[in-house]
């Protein structure tokens, strides 16, 4: 594939994930923090956050099972999912955690695992579209990489 036709992929692949909800602008304040010097700092940052947020997930899915009426240990397990989500700019994750937190503040067990099969869709589903997205970025370059030019 030439290089035009792949930028012109890449800008639409990243329009396609916020006209669909999938990112917010945080993520785009975090490439504007990439530069020459870490050319590979939101790939970095976004390859952390998933594998921090699948032991989280890990956590919320052993806490409903362990303690299924302890909502205040499951709502403060969301709390640090949704908070790393946000940081990158994971919209519909977060407002799946927000839901999760609705139903804990409502005692509500079955709403609780509804919403943490929502969210680990959710989850699954923007670390594959953001793997392509990457993916897509290592074969422009770094040069172009570097440069935040597809908001």
């Amino acid at each position: 594939m030439d290089y035009s036709n792949l930028r012109r992929q890449i800008i639409s692949m990243k329009k396609s994930l916020f006209d669909q909800g999938y990112l917010d602008e945080q993520f785009n304040q975090l490439e504007e923090l990439q530069d020459d010097s870490s050319p590979n700092f939101v790939e970095e940052v976004v390859a952390l956050f998933f594998k921090d947020s699948s032991r989280l997930l890990t956590n919320i899915e052993q806490a409903l099972e362990k303690y299924p009426q302890d909502f205040y240990r499951l709502d403060s397990l969301v709390h640090q999912f949704k908070g790393s989500g946000s940081s990158i700019g994971a919209v519909r994750m977060k407002n799946e955690c927000s839901m999760f937190k609705a139903h804990c503040n409502n005692r509500n067990l079955e709403g609780c695992r509804r919403s943490l099969q929502k969210m680990k869709r959710e989850h699954a589903t923007l670390k594959q579209k953001l793997e392509t997205y990457f993916q897509l970025l290592r074969q422009v370059g770094p040069r172009e990489r570097a440069v935040n030019s597809w908001k």
